[in-house]
């Protein structure tokens, strides 16, 4: 069937390179779904034009695109700026892959009245994890799954079984600007530079850099790949390499380019992702474990809700 559908970028207006990794995964999941429809783009991280209200009007439904835009205060942490009055525009609204922003309180009245009114009744909702999936339904949201992030879905058994178990002779790096923990971020590159030939940094974020030079670590990293998600694959590219790095997406996008990964967790969304699908994570508060996980085997042995990955996707046919 020919129709539209919009969907909601988040990498447009980012300064974060991980939203492309996530909204690379977006666009090929939304191919897979509707093979044959027009796909029009609205951003989240910036208000809506004249433009953006035709799109939503003339689509079918809209997708949102990953990413940690849910929150308990969502007129306070505007990662999805939807105003009330755009859902006169929107038609079911469906999620993918979609988080809730950290350990929070519950949701206040304006968040819980706004995402019942914006979410779609009619479509399944494809939560990023277990507790994103509570957060909904604690405001009356019943219909969202655990799909885990589509960044995930082709990480088969057979994917994983083909990702080396043994440590590499070089690792990729990666900080992160808005989680700044000065002590623990130099002692980890300490840690890298003991154990690994080289080591290589990767810029997601917009002022990783300038944190970076804040910590004066000039001794510790031997290179930087620029903020690019193409200059970050080439580098995995490269054999004998493997991820090391609080940079959660930066990390699943190694283990898509078959390289080891260890995702060092700044916050909830590792966490989650460690407890339901077996992401080999540690806390930066328990650096004390590092060099165990760098020097042992490790198979990625990862539990993707493909069950879960279907109902969502068979919706749609």
């Amino acid at each position: 069937m020919y129709r539209a559908i919009t969907i909601w970028d988040t990498s447009i207006a980012t300064r974060n390179v991980g939203d492309e990794i996530i909204m690379d995964a977006v666009n090929l999941q939304t191919a897979k779904i509707a093979p044959t429809s027009q796909i029009f783009r609205v951003p989240t991280h910036n208000y809506l034009t004249i433009g953006s209200y035709k799109c939503l009007r003339e689509s079918e439904f809209s997708i949102v695109g990953g990413s940690n835009l849910l929150s308990s205060n969502m007129p306070f942490y505007q990662q999805w700026n939807l105003l009330p009055f755009e859902l006169l525009f929107s038609k079911d609204i469906v999620l993918l892959g979609v988080g809730w922003w950290q350990y929070q309180k519950n949701p206040n009245w304006y968040t819980r009245l706004l995402l019942q009114k914006a979410l779609s009744a009619k479509f399944l909702h494809s939560a990023r994890d277990s507790y994103t999936v509570a957060r909904l339904k604690s405001i009356g949201i019943k219909n969202a799954i655990n799909t885990g992030c589509p960044t995930t879905w082709a990480l088969t058994p057979e994917h994983c079984a083909s990702i080396s178990e043994e440590k590499s002779s070089n690792v990729i790096y990666t900080l992160t600007d808005y989680a700044r923990n000065a002590d623990a971020d130099l002692k980890t590159l300490k840690i890298l530079r003991q154990n690994y030939s080289k080591v290589k940094i990767w810029l997601q974020g917009s002022r990783d850099y300038e944190y970076l030079q804040s910590l004066g670590a000039d001794g510790f990293y031997d290179e930087l790949i620029p903020p690019q998600l193409n200059a970050y694959d080439i580098a995995l590219s490269e054999k004998d390499c493997e991820y090391v790095g609080t940079r959660l997406h930066a990390g699943i996008r190694a283990l898509q380019q078959m390289k080891r990964s260890l995702v060092i967790a700044v916050d909830n969304r590792a966490i989650e992702k460690s407890k339901d699908m077996g992401l080999h994570v540690v806390k930066r508060s328990e650096l004390e474990h590092l060099q165990e996980l760098i020097s042992c085997k490790r198979a990625t042995d990862l539990r993707i809700p493909f069950d879960k990955i279907d109902e969502w996707k068979n919706q749609f046919s």
